[in-house]
């Protein structure tokens, strides 16, 4: 995993491309910190995905 050990702050994760940048680093090994502004369910959602993507 090439971003093992690295944590990444991704801003407007609950939705869209934040999203996706946050599962995909997730994926990569990295621990991700999920930030949104007004959207909970989404950052959920987000966390949901990025969980699922840990391995």
């Amino acid at each position: 995993m090439k971003l093992e050990g690295k944590v990444a702050l991704v801003t407007g994760s609950s939705q869209g491309i934040g999203q996706a940048i946050a599962v995909r680093l997730a994926r990569e090994g990295a621990d991700i910190v999920i930030n949104y502004r007004s959207n909970p369910e989404g950052a959920e959602n987000t966390l949901a995905k990025v969980q699922a993507a840990d391995y």
